[in-house]
């Protein structure tokens, strides 16, 4: 089942769909794709564009069929648009808000959430004038600055641990670990007791997307190869040339 999309996002789905020369349904399912692979790559399984396959941006993109240099084109092309879109527009719903949710766990300091819910063992409150993600998993809080994200959407992550979410905003989906950690869990926010405030640690860089989505491509590089879509010689030349961007 698709995630639910803005307007913004069902029009502009419409007019790719008719641009590209594909169904709906096809623009869609690269869309989530798209969005999975934080707007970079993309990894699918459309029979409309030749079945299973992989784009990455700047890269190689493969299909099922890879003489077919008409569908690699229109594959990468597809996904380059739907890549723009994302960073540049609204295309999946704000969170909904979910108030009484564990009461008003987070920290007074950051005024009221916009959203607020939890899932898969996690509770979540998204403050967009303060630029800042509260985060509870365990009765441990941890505050995040959200950068320039303008987060609208949470996903259970994939094969993740309890307490494993995924958050998504106009640059594709990401964790919350991703972003610099503003605040440890101040102790009196979960306990109720009063210990003597600590500042605040020095941002923490978030740590680099780069490695996952690298591994990410090598391992579908892997399955092509194993399904002899790609000779061996492609499959180690592209595989080399990954590993020097590390």
């Amino acid at each position: 089942m698709h995630q639910q999309l803005t307007p913004t996002g069902e029009d502009a789905v419409a007019d790719l769909a008719a641009r590209h020369g594909v169904s709906t349904d096809a623009v869609r399912a690269m869309l989530d794709a798209v969005n999975a692979g934080r707007g970079s790559m993309a990894q699918f399984h459309i029979p409309e564009l030749g079945g299973g396959g992989q784009w990455m941006r700047g890269g190689m993109t493969m299909v099922g069929n890879m003489f077919d240099h008409g569908l690699k084109a229109r594959v990468d092309g597809l996904c380059r648009d739907l890549s723009e879109l994302l960073a540049s527009h609204q295309i999946y719903p704000p969170l909904q808000s979910n108030q009484g949710f564990g009461g008003n766990w987070w920290p007074s300091g950051l005024g009221s959430p916009s959203s607020s819910g939890g899932q898969n063992g996690s509770q979540y409150a998204y403050f967009p004038a303060a630029r800042r993600l509260a985060v509870l998993v365990g009765g441990r809080l941890s505050v995040y600055d959200t950068l320039d994200h303008s987060i609208g959407g949470v996903q259970q992550q994939q094969g993740g641990s309890p307490g494993s979410v995924e958050f998504t905003s106009q640059y594709g989906t990401f964790t919350a670990a991703s972003l610099p950690l503003v605040d440890p869990a101040p102790a009196d926010s979960i306990s109720g007791s009063a210990p003597d405030p600590t500042p605040a640690t020095s941002p923490v860089a978030p740590p680099s997307t780069n490695f996952d989505e690298i591994t990410s491509a090598i391992e579908a590089l892997a399955a092509l190869h194993g399904k002899g879509i790609l000779t061996d010689d492609e499959f180690f030349s592209k595989k080399a040339e990954l590993l020097k961007r590390i």
